[in-house]
Order: C-alpha cells, then sequence, then structure tokens
C-alpha cells in the first residue's frame, strides 16, 4: 500500500514540475538556512554546559560605586578564603590571567604565549576540563611547575613527551608536570599554559604585597581574581551573596561597601557581569527568526497546496467514488508531503554543507555540520519535524475531507479553507518579512551611527605599541628617535592606550567640598604633555600639562568626572588620588574611550614621563613606514619580545565585530525570508492567472488594457503586503526600541525607515507578480477562451 502512495506521490510531482520546483525549493531554502541559524542558537546556549555540576557553578561579582556610577569587578583574592566560611559553599577556586607576554625558552628555540593564568590547585576538581597527563589531585607538583594544553606542549615539544621536561619562562625555569586537554570551544575561558596560584602568591609577598596586606590571601584591595564558587543544592544565591558582602565588610572595617553578587557559572558566556543582556537577546532574536523562516516556508507550503486544491477536487472525488476511504486519502496526502520534504531536505543538507564555510566566516564561529552528530540531528530532527508536521497535516485533512458530488460539480467545501484562509497566510507571512526588513534598516542605522560617530577624539592613523622593562628605561629617547621620522606626526607616551582607559581603576580619590557619604569610581592614565594634542583631545576649561615638575601634583578630568564631584568651577579645585594630593588643572570635553553601549565614566590624567605604552600619529600615506621605523628602534634595542603594535580605529572596530557580524548575518536572513516570501506569492500569481485564463480573454475581448487587467491581478496581492506593512511597523518598532536599550547612543527610529521599509516590499511584491500577470494579459484572447 505505501508504494502505492509513493509511485502516485511520485507521479504527482513530476506531473506539477513548476509547482513541485517550488514547493521544494521553498522548504530548502527556508530548513537550510532554519537548521543554520539554529545550529548558531544552540552553540551560543551550550556554552560552559559540559561542566558535570554546570548546574550549581557561579561566578562572583563585586560591585562598587552606586546607582548609575556603579562598576562590576572582578572580586579581590581573599574572597576565596571568606566563601570557604559560609556552609553552603562546597568549592571555591581561583582563576587570574598573565596579561603579559610569556617568553619560553625550549630546547634553544624561542616561543612568545599570552594566553596564559594563574589557577588554585584544585582546578581540576572543580572544572571538567581533563587533564591528560598529571595527578588531578595534585597538578602542580611544586611551585614551579606548569601544566600545558595538548596544543601548547605539541608546539612546544614536538611528539615528545612533554611530561617532566623544563622550560625557561620569562629567565626562570619551570617544570612540566601536566598536559591538560584543549579547551572545549563553548568554554568561556581558554588558557594554553597555567602556572600555580601560589607561585604568584610568592611574588606578591616577595614584592613587599600591597600597603598593609602582606599576601594574597589578605589583600582586599587588588580586585583581579576570577572566583568561582560551587554551592549545594537548593542554595539562596542571594543570601550567600549578602553574607560575603558582610564578611569582606568587616574585614575592611566598614558598615557597607563593595557589594558581592553570584552569576549562574552558564551564564557568562552571554549576559555581561553588570547583568546586561544585548548577547542573550540577540541570541533570542535569531532563534524566533529561524522559527520565523520556517513558518514562512511552511505557509508557501500550505498556500500552494491548499491553493491548488480546487484541481485535485475531482480526482479526490473519484477516489472516494471507487471506494477509497479518508484515511486512505490522508495517508497518501502525507506521503506526497513526506516525499516532497524528503527531497527538499535533501537539497538543504547539500546547501548547508556549500554555505558552511561562508557562513563561519560571516558568524566568527566553527560550526560543523557532519550527519554523524546527535547534536546536529537534534537540530535537524527538530526543524524538519515540526516544518513537516505544520505545513502537511493542514492540506492533507482539507484533500481528504472534499464530498464527491459537490467536488463533480465544482463545488468544494467552503470555511477555513477558502480563499480568506490563503490571504490570511500570506499576510502573516510578510508581516514577518517586512519586520525583519525594518529590523535590518534600524541595525544597520545603529552599526553606521556606531562608525561615524564622534568620539571626542582623533583615532585615524594612530598606532601604539608597549615597551618592555629594558626599554622603559628608555621610553624618552624612543619617543625623540620616532619623531624624527618624516612620516610621523606626533608621539605621545602613557601607562594605556586611549581603547584601554579602563584598565587601571580606582575609589581611592578625595576631592574638595566632597561629601563624606559619597564616593567617585575613576579610570587613570598616566600620559605626558604630547599625549592630549596627539589626539585632538578638545578641552573644556583649563590647559594641558606643561610638561615641567609642577605637574606632578596637576590633573585632568573629564567632564564626567566633573558631573560626579559636583563642582561647579573645578579649575584650581584640590584632588587627591591615592597618596597624591593636588590640584585640577583642566577638563577635558568627554569622550568616548569605552563602548557606546555604555556611558560616559570619569576619568583622571596623571602626568608622567617614563610611560610604557607609545602612541605614534603618522601621515595618511606614511603608516607603513611610520611602523617600520618602530621596529626598527624595537629590535635596535634587542628585546626578546617580537615587536607588536595596534592601531587605535582597528581596536575601536573590534569592539564592535560582534554587532557588526551580527548585522550582516541579520541582512542575511531578512533577504532569505523575503525570497522565501516571494517563492509562494509567485507560486500564488502563476495559480490565480492560470484560474483566471478565461476571465482574461472575455475582458480583453470587451475591450480591457493590458494595463487594466495587470492592476486586476495584481492589485489583491499588493494590498496583502499593504496589511502586512500595517501589521508589522508597530510590532518592528517595539521589538527595536528594545534592542537599542542595549546602546547609552543611539539613532531614533525615523518614520522614514517605515516608509522605506513599505516601498521596498510593494515593489518587491510588484516585481514578483508583475511578470506573471503581464504574460497573462498580454495573451491572445482566442487562446484564453480555448483554455481549459
Amino acid at each position: 500500500m505505501f508504494f502505492n502512495f509513493f509511485k502516485t506521490a511520485w507521479r504527482n510531482l513530476v506531473k506539477n514540475k513548476f509547482y513541485s520546483t517550488i514547493n521544494i525549493a521553498g522548504l530548502a531554502i527556508g530548513l537550510a538556512v532554519g537548521i543554520m541559524i539554529l545550529l548558531w542558537v544552540q552553540d551560543e546556549f551550550s556554552y560552559d554546559r559540559f561542566h558535570a555540576n554546570a548546574g550549581h557553578m557561579y561566578k562572583l561579582n563585586a560591585h562598587l560605586g552606586e546607582g548609575a556610577a556603579e562598576q562590576v569587578w572582578s572580586p579581590p583574592a581573599p574572597m576565596s578564603v571568606f566563601a570557604k566560611q559560609i556552609p553552603e559553599v562546597e568549592k571555591v577556586v581561583r582563576v587570574m590571567g598573565r596579561d603579559e607576554q610569556l617568553v619560553i625558552n625550549c630546547n634553544g628555540k624561542k616561543f612568545v604565549e599570552k594566553n596564559a593564568a594563574f589557577a588554585d590547585s584544585n582546578f581540576f576538581r572543580f572544572f571538567s576540563f581533563r587533564l591528560l597527563k598529571g595527578n588531578i589531585a595534585v597538578p602542580f607538583s611544586d611551585i614551579n611547575s606548569v601544566i600545558l594544553s595538548q596544543t601548547e606542549a605539541r608546539k612546544l615539544f614536538g611528539t615528545e613527551d612533554a611530561t617532566g621536561k623544563t622550560l625557561q619562562i620569562s629567565k626562570e625555569n619551570f617544570v612540566v608536570s601536566g598536559i591538560m586537554a584543549d579547551f572545549p570551544a563553548s568554554s568561556s575561558m581558554h588558557y594554553s599554559i597555567l602556572f600555580p596560584m601560589t607561585y604568584y602568591g610568592r611574588q606578591f609577598t616577595a614584592s613587599g604585597g600591597n600597603m598593609n596586606w602582606k599576601t594574597i590571601d589578605e589583600d582586599l584591595g587588588d580586585y583581579g581574581f576570577e572566583v568561582y564558587l560551587q554551592l549545594k543544592p537548593n542554595t539562596n544565591t542571594a543570601a550567600v551573596g549578602d553574607k560575603l558582602s558582610k564578611i569582606f565588610w568587616q574585614h575592611r572595617n566598614e558598615t557597607f561597601g563593595t557589594r558581592f553578587t553570584l552569576q549562574p557559572f552558564t551564564s557568562i558566556h552571554l549576559v555581561a557581569s553588570d547583568g546586561s543582556t544585548g548577547a542573550l537577546q540577540i541570541t533570542r532574536i535569531f532563534l524566533i527568526v529561524a522559527i520565523l523562516i520556517l513558518v514562512i516556508a511552511c505557509i508557501n507550503y500550505v498556500n500552494l497546496s491548499t491553493a491548488r486544491s480546487m484541481l485535485r477536487a475531482k480526482e479526490v472525488s473519484m477516489r472516494k467514488i471507487i471506494g477509497a476511504a479518508r484515511k486512505q486519502l490522508f495517508l497518501q496526502f502525507i506521503v506526497e508531503s513526506a516525499l516532497l520534504f524528503m527531497l527538499a531536505s535533501l537539497l538543504a543538507f547539500g546547501i548547508i554543507y556549500l554555505l558552511m564555510p561562508f557562513y563561519n566566516d560571516l558568524s566568527g564561529k566553527q560550526l560543523h555540520f557532519s550527519l554523524s552528530d546527535s547534536g546536529i540531528w537534534l537540530v535537524v530532527g527538530c526543524a524538519i519535524t515540526g516544518t513537516l508536521m505544520l505545513s502537511s497535516v493542514y492540506p492533507a485533512l482539507l484533500l481528504s475531507s472534499f464530498k464527491p458530488m459537490q467536488a463533480m460539480r465544482g463545488k468544494i467545501i467552503a470555511g477555513i479553507g477558502n480563499v480568506a484562509f490563503r490571504k490570511t497566510l500570506v499576510v502573516t507571512q510578510f508581516v514577518f518579512s517586512v519586520g525583519l526588513i525594518i529590523s535590518t534598516i534600524v541595525i544597520g542605522g545603529q552599526l553606521k551611527y556606531i562608525r561615524d560617530k564622534d568620539l571626542g577624539f582623533d583615532k585615524e592613523q594612530v598606532f601604539s605599541f608597549f615597551l618592555d622593562d629594558k626599554m622603559y628605561m628608555h621610553s624618552e629617547a624612543i619617543r625623540e628617535q620616532l619623531a624624527k621620522n618624516a612620516e610621523v606626526l606626533s608621539v605621545a607616551g602613557s601607562d594605556n592606550t586611549m581603547s584601554n582607559t579602563q584598565g587601571m581603576t580606582t575609589g581611592d580619590t578625595d576631592w574638595e567640598g566632597k561629601n563624606p557619604n559619597t564616593s567617585m569610581l575613576v579610570h587613570v592614565n598616566r600620559i605626558d604633555e604630547h599625549f592630549i594634542p596627539l589626539l585632538k583631545l578638545k578641552l573644556a576649561a583649563g590647559h594641558n600639562f606643561a610638561g615641567d615638575k609642577a605637574d606632578s601634583m596637576h590633573f585632568i578630568v573629564n567632564e564626567a568626572a566633573v558631573r560626579q564631584m559636583g563642582l561647579k568651577d573645578p579649575i584650581g579645585k584640590r584632588f587627591q588620588l591615592w597618596q597624591t594630593k593636588g590640584i585640577i588643572v583642566g577638563v577635558t570635553k568627554d569622550f568616548n574611550y569605552s563602548s557606546l553601549k555604555k556611558q560616559v565614566e570619569p576619568v583622571v590624567f596623571t602626568y608622567k614621563t617614563r610611560l610604557v605604552a607609545v602612541n605614534v600619529k603618522t601621515t595618511a600615506k606614511g603608516a607603513a613606514a611610520a611602523v617600520d621605523a618602530a621596529r626598527s628602534i624595537w629590535n635596535s634595542y634587542g628585546s626578546e619580545y617580537p615587536f607588536n603594535y595596534t592601531f587605535l580605529d582597528a581596536d575601536f572596530d573590534a569592539m564592535y565585530r560582534t554587532d557588526q557580524r551580527t548585522g550582516k548575518l541579520f541582512n542575511l536572513f531578512a533577504l532569505v525570508a523575503v525570497v522565501i516570501s516571494c517563492l509562494g506569492l509567485f507560486g500564488l500569481a502563476t495559480y490565480t492567472a492560470q484560474v483566471k485564463t478565461k476571465e482574461m480573454g472575455i475582458r480583453k475581448t470587451l475591450g480591457a488594457t493590458v494595463v487594466q487587467l495587470t492592476t486586476l491581478l495584481a492589485k489583491d496581492f499588493v494590498q496583502l503586503v499593504l496589511l502586512a506593512f500595517v501589521i508589522a511597523s508597530p510590532l518592528a518598532w517595539v521589538g527595536m526600541h528594545y534592542w537599542l536599550q542595549n546602546y547609552s547612543y543611539r539613532i531614533g527610529i525615523g518614520w522614514w525607515i517605515f516608509a522605506l521599509a513599505g516601498f521596498m516590499m510593494i515593489a518587491i511584491a510588484l516585481i514578483t507578480v508583475g511578470y506573471q500577470a503581464i504574460r497573462t494579459a498580454s495573451a491572445n484572447p482566442v487562446k484564453s477562451l480555448k483554455a481549459e
């Protein structure tokens, strides 16, 4: 029986090549793109879930400041000690990344590594990262031991067993005590080398500690550690955070201050420490887009199937008259849909295989589509099964429900299967498409605004590099050497580049007229007198550093700092940073040194002549020559580190790399939705023209012009698109208004966006149905009247 169903289904597909092609193409494109989006969404939601106790693991966050001035930092090291005093806490581990470049000497060869961290000895008992070689209970054999990743061990030692071998790292010897598997791609942390936290603790104590704190387990002033907790089941995380805050206040002799909260470990990838959910929102939006694209593909199939039901009414009636039961007819049409879906799925798999490299490049991921992967089948199975159920059941029920005698006379059932239902589906389809187009225009406008916005300084043709310890002593000489180059316009020194202004932050400030109950967190950057002119920072009041000894007691602040301090006339006012007391001599206009998603925060510039970061402003055409000159100077000092530099505009572009990728992906998905919708519209237009062939012939014989006939055929479809536009516009406005809240600096959603989207959709609809309408209206009326 099923073989007969299959054979009949195949004959119907072959017999109606045009409609079969449209159905298969629409479904294949929808399935391919829907599956690729779902793979992306699955990857985003999978981060950090491979850990055995992921559901009970949390990251500890420290909240400093109040209200709009609040900032979220990593906690100080003693918080792990305090956490062990709380009964609800089962395990605690600390990790601290090593920011500096490490020069590794191995078998007479030099390697440079930046991807390293210090970790507590229970690192592999807390996380589910695999230790391939070594003792998981005691991974670090002593204070001068390290653990390498598989890739790092292969890079340094080739095929040799690295365990027990000695490495010289930054002129100190370390023994390789273990080899760990490379961290999974779905991990929020990725390190190639792990050092024992005790090694950092020894360094800290040897350097004299931090004021009265002589060990890292006492140092409550350095907020530079990642602290992770594993809690007992059903623990109230807010209560644990409150307990940790109170213990911290007791040790700081405070009644209030830094507040600690716990963030679910599995949320770290999509939710920022400050609670902002921009990445999570985008992932949810993409999930909705995937569902919408699959629904649009389903609507195409349902529309064409129900629209052509009249043409199959007599076939169904004859089958019923000769004894076919409704159940058999239902199964027949389900088999037809399943066959069509099988062909569409195979074509979709081919499209995915072809597009996956392009898709990975566009999305910045390394997704793999392999049918041997059970996770892939979960996504594919959900997409195909859901789409098949949505699109096949109703047409099968409709076609199998025809009454034989009415169908033979050309009268089929009314109700839900009538033209109004198909129009509803078309409107629904284009509501999604119009909404995606409006969203695409808004996202594109916001990204363009980010690229073009005046940040308050000049970032063009500026590159920076950091001096090593030996070169640091000669920073002024290096600056003068670079300044002599013809392609160099200016050279300035700083502690941090402009894009890393947030690198040093403190709340240890005081100022004239300060309320004892208030505090201010400021980002500090030590600079020389050339820094502000080089970047063309605008001064709102006062003056720049003069470059003399008196500047050691001078401060320049931005307008955000002045507002938080509540100073009306800040020039000459007393200001203290850490132990340095001085006066404010200048105020810069606010400048965006961070992402436009954040408001400008207080910045304080202090003066220093010997600095580690060299900032070079070049001529428009001389950037390459200036970089070569800087490299030559670097090499002349015989540094063991390679010469690394970054251009300032590239640093700022990197801040929005994820947003730019999101915008490109959204453009692509909107285009796919429109294409699929237009395929369905084209199929319906073709069917309508086929049904109205005789009517068009009669009207033309009676004197109707081609323009009149084309308008008659096309106006219904245009009206449906207009209705979809009216419905989609407010929905898109609400969605995009919500999305724009992620940016402190954003565009408005003007009326012209909706006008442009409406014009685009009407134009697309006219082009889609216009060809078929003109072709039908231009046909010979004699042939039209003879048409069956």
